[in-house]
């Protein structure tokens, strides 16, 4: 059987970026699943796995636009200084927590502040970035679909 529409894939994978860092991986685990189409992946993810089968392997190169979207200038927030409590040691880099409009968390990474602002990161860490895909492929499988 071969990845597709319906099926449910069992696979190791990694996620690298282009000067080899490794940003994620469970090769060193269990396989994981997820079932096409579910939103464990993203679709440029996702899409190049079809047509693979158990024993497979490969890398793929994935573009930002495919991965993680493009960095967005707007996505760059500047907010009060007295939205923080005075016990947050500010430092570029420190990621922090927001809730969006319906509840959900929102993380953002400060990038500058001074005593009046702080201008707080809220692309996704890997926006703008190529990053290759590396997965094996251990079963594929009729999804059961509910």
């Amino acid at each position: 059987m071969v990845v597709a529409e319906g099926t449910r894939v069992y696979l190791n994978f990694a996620l690298r970026l282009d000067d080899g860092a490794v940003v994620d991986s469970n090769f060193d685990g269990d396989e994981v699943s997820f079932v096409v189409g579910d939103g464990s992946l993203l679709p440029g993810f996702e899409r190049r796995l079809f047509g693979m089968s158990a024993g497979d392997s490969d890398t793929f190169t994935v573009q930002p636009e495919e991965a993680f979207g493009q960095r967005n200038p707007n996505n760059i927030q500047r907010l009060r200084r007295d939205e923080f409590t005075d016990s947050l040691e500010l430092q570029s880099g420190l990621v922090v927590s927001f809730a969006d409009a319906s509840g959900a968390e929102l993380p953002g990474v400060v990038v500058d502040f001074d005593d009046n602002e702080v201008a707080v990161d809220f692309n996704h860490p890997l926006a703008g970035r190529t990053v290759l895909f590396d997965v094996a492929i251990h079963r594929v499988e009729a999804a059961e679909l509910h």
